[in-house]
């Protein structure tokens, strides 16, 4: 019962962070501060935890909108990176994420000292059908970012086709996550077809699930990514 508190507890902390990082990212909110201050005691753990689950996309207003990040809140990400590395035995999408939120620290405070490690492999994304591809494209939808090169980027984009038809089968099953996660590589794409009508499917898939603050964040972000202009 325990367990089970503490990681509905942590579910709860993500969504929050979500939400404040989707009305930054709408002009809803002040944009700077989206991070907590505070990282002290079980509630400090409990929010670098949700910093870790969110990944890169903590940070995504000040990327995305071009802001200097808040201090404190650039502080508290680098904490949460700086101090939880992977096991050597993680999950590659565990390793992408860490390498994302590294990538990221390096880009709004290029003067911390470490860079992101070398690239995790991708030999599962290489490997995987169009199905399994979509499912680990959403799962690493934090690493859509314009003018970013990595190999999860490169993969996605020798197969759009695939992506495209990851994106319908989970607006068919509604997977909103993940047609949201597809949906914001997709924006990025050379390739896509015209008939995906990827615009309206993704208004649709922010219809549907846009009370998850996770759908919301990753359609937001494809929209600004797509007009390549803040809010």
């Amino acid at each position: 019962m325990e367990q089970s508190g503490t990681s509905a507890l942590l579910q709860g902390a993500v969504q929050d962070l979500a939400s404040g990082v989707v009305s930054a990212l709408r002009g809803g909110g002040h944009p700077r501060v989206v991070l907590p201050a505070d990282t002290g005691g079980a509630a400090g753990e409990l929010a670098l935890a949700a910093v870790r689950v969110l990944g890169a996309d903590a940070m995504l207003p000040s990327v995305l909108l071009r802001i200097p990040p808040d201090p404190a809140g650039a502080a508290v990400f680098r904490k949460a990176v700086e101090a939880h590395p992977p096991r050597a035995d993680a999950a590659p999408s565990v390793r992408w994420s860490h390498w994302g939120m590294a990538r990221t620290l390096r880009r709004i405070d290029p003067s911390s000292p470490a860079g992101p490690p070398d690239e995790p492999g991708t030999g599962a994304l290489d490997e995987a059908d169009w199905q399994s591809l979509t499912r680990q494209l959403a799962v690493l939808a934090p690493l859509a970012l314009p003018g970013e090169d990595c190999a999860v980027s490169r993969a996605a984009v020798r197969r759009p086709v695939d992506v495209a038809r990851g994106f319908v089968r989970a607006v068919r099953r509604r997977d909103w996550r993940q047609a949201a996660g597809a949906g914001r590589w997709l924006t990025l794409l050379p390739g896509v077809p015209d008939t995906l009508g990827l615009v309206s499917g993704l208004d649709f898939v922010e219809l549907m699930g846009g009370q998850d603050p996770l759908v919301a964040l990753h359609v937001q972000a494809a929209r600004l990514m797509r007009t390549g202009a803040p809010v």
